[in-house]
């Protein structure tokens, strides 16, 4: 670990004054309202804690250790705690309902969000569930601590980059745009300045490092997000100087996962078919994340298989691993006619893929019953549904 973190020290130290980052300032970096309030904790409090929120771009060690770094080089004397609150292939919507697990287990004070290439290539998110996601996010997160300053970064996949050169916006990007503009967060579009570095022949895809950058592309993001503390804190700060609360504007979405939560699996009630234990992993095929294999899941893998839970809210979902044996579910609420609701996901072949299905939204508020019950038809190798967590907002 500590060969890593001086490799990346020393890469971001010998890579950055080679990058010419002016015109990305000028048009790729976006700075809204301010980052004031996580400056003055940071230097009048001296502690500060700061989170990273996304998909595998954010877990691995890329351009969040390098961010890390800057900000403890920038505030020396601050003791600062680091969050790193990503998990691989996981959305926006699945970061909605994990967020207070995840990220507000301490007052946040500056937050880093990143899941435009997750909502594209892994959930294949409409408009709707990006806002959905995205704004769940943000709203829950200010209204924990309305003095959170918030950074959401665009990051790319080939088919966004694509996209990007023929002179459009993904719509991912797009979305995730018009939400931080809602809430006068700032953005980093690294996604628009790899795409115009590339089509000025000054950087190359494999140069970059492709979905998950290589150290150099990481560095280019950490690098805008350095340019973007320079903008926001150019002035001298006054040590009289108080935090002020975000100002929180009208939902895009009021159906947005901004009271999104885990419902522990327990909390179901078995009729027939289902266990709430460990799976026996090594008995099945495809391939397995350890973060997943030590915890106790609701699982079942015979159809008929039912189960049923209560919960308070507009929408219910699940958070699961779908394997290459992954079934169908019929859900029910309230008593509705059963909606066949597909486990199989496409990167489910070779791997017991996390992700999470919604089996209800636009729901009247209040107390709901779900009903689930394992079909007999299936797309896969099997009938098996495993539960990591409901989802409930």
């Amino acid at each position: 670990m500590k060969t890593t973190r001086f490799f990346l020290a020393f890469l971001f130290a010998m890579v950055l004054p080679c990058l010419n980052y002016s015109q990305a300032v000028e048009n790729n970096i976006q700075l809204r309202g301010n980052l004031d309030n996580s400056r003055i904790q940071f230097l009048k409090n001296k502690k500060g804690n700061v989170a990273f929120m996304g998909g595998s771009i954010t877990e691995m060690n890329g351009y969040r250790p390098m961010v890390a770094d800057q900000l403890k080089k920038r505030f020396p004397e601050t003791n600062f705690t680091f969050i790193d609150a990503g998990i691989s292939s996981t959305c926006s919507n699945t970061g909605a309902f994990r967020l207070e697990r995840d990220v507000l287990t301490k007052p946040i004070d500056l937050f880093f969000i990143e899941f435009a290439v997750n909502d594209d290539q892994d959930a294949h998110h409409s408009r709707k569930d990006c806002i959905r996601g995205l704004e769940g996010i943000i709203r829950h997160a200010r209204k924990s601590n309305p003095n959170m300053d918030i950074i959401v970064t665009f990051f790319v996949n080939e088919g966004m980059l694509k996209t990007l050169q023929d002179g459009k916006t993904p719509l991912t990007i797009e979305t995730h745009e018009s939400v931080a503009k809602n809430y006068k967060v700032s953005t980093i579009n690294l996604a628009k300045e790899v795409a115009e570095r590339i089509s000025a022949n000054s950087l190359t895809w494999k140069q970059y490092g492709g979905v998950h950058p290589a150290p150099f592309g990481n560095a280019i993001a950490a690098t805008m997000i350095d340019n973007l503390f320079n903008e926001a804190w150019k002035n001298p700060w006054g040590k009289t100087d108080s935090p002020k609360a975000h100002e929180m504007p009208a939902p895009l979405d009021p159906l947005s996962y901004e009271a999104g939560r885990f419902i522990d699996p327990k909390n179901a009630v078995i009729k027939s078919g289902w266990t709430l234990g460990v799976p026996d992993w090594k008995s099945l095929q495809g391939g397995k994340r350890d973060r997943f294999t030590s915890v106790p899941v609701l699982y079942a893998s015979e159809a008929g298989a039912e189960i049923n839970l209560e919960f308070e809210g507009t929408a219910v979902g699940a958070f699961i691993v779908a394997g290459p044996d992954a079934g169908i579910v019929l859900a029910s609420i309230d008593g509705s006619d059963p909606k066949p609701v597909d486990l199989l996901h496409s990167y489910s072949k070779g791997l017991h893929y996390p992700r999470t299905v919604m089996f209800g939204t636009d729901l009247k508020p209040g107390k709901h019953t779900l009903k689930l019950v394992i079909a007999k038809e299936t797309k896969g190798a099997g009938n098996a549904a495993r539960i990591l967590q409901f989802c409930a907002n």
